[in-house]
């Protein structure tokens, strides 16, 4: 589990408009990840 403020490891996945790639996108800039919970799990 990552502490707050503690980076995320990068990463590739696919998405919707394709692969997402998190080390391309940080090169645009800071990026917020948000994690939650699955959707209709208690949680």
């Amino acid at each position: 589990m990552l502490a707050v403020g503690e980076r995320a490891p990068l990463f590739k996945v696919p998405g919707t408009g394709g692969e997402i790639d998190l080390e391309h996108l940080l090169e645009s800039g800071p990026v917020l990840l948000y994690f939650f919970p699955r959707a209709m799990t208690p949680g």
